[in-house]
């Protein structure tokens, strides 16, 4: 069985992004003292920083089973995953949006996977996933489906 993983890390961007509470941090504390405008601008970036990090899921298959953040299913529940890129994926995350899908996207992957699940008692109709490889992604989850095991 075909194994992948990917970490969803944040864009170097993001990071670019969020040093904007430096100046906005200095504005407000340098008049009282620079020592507190600098050392809350430094806690602010690094906390944000490091919470930007942390909260990064991770996108696993092995063992026959999909695992994306928190939640996991079993790929014989699934039916064949496709790898969505550009504008295909942009709709995806947008107009063609079904509100009961299940979704582990981050805007700042563009590519997406979709998942459709074959489970009838699930309430979704398939998962979208953010990957910055989707083909890789969906070659592994279309590899590592098996059929339902029959009691």
């Amino acid at each position: 069985m075909p194994e992948y993983r990917e970490k969803l890390w944040p864009s170097p961007w993001l990071f670019v992004i969020i040093a904007l509470v430096i100046p906005a941090s200095l504005l407000v504390f340098l008049p009282i003292s620079p020592l507190a405008g600098v050392l809350t601008a430094a806690g602010l970036y690094l906390g944000s920083a490091a919470l930007l990090v942390l909260a990064s899921p991770t996108v696993r298959v092995a063992d026959g089973t999909l695992t994306a953040g928190r939640a996991s299913i079993d790929t014989s529940l699934l039916g064949d995953a496709v790898p969505l890129e550009g504008s295909e994926a942009a709709l995806e995350r947008g107009q063609r949006l079904d509100a009961r899908a299940w979704l582990l996207i981050r805007g700042w992957i563009a590519p997406v996977v979709r998942v459709p699940l074959t489970d009838p008692t699930d309430p979704a109709p398939y998962w979208l996933i953010s990957s910055r490889r989707p083909q890789k992604m969906a070659a592994a989850i279309n590899g590592s489906r098996r059929p339902a095991s029959s009691n």
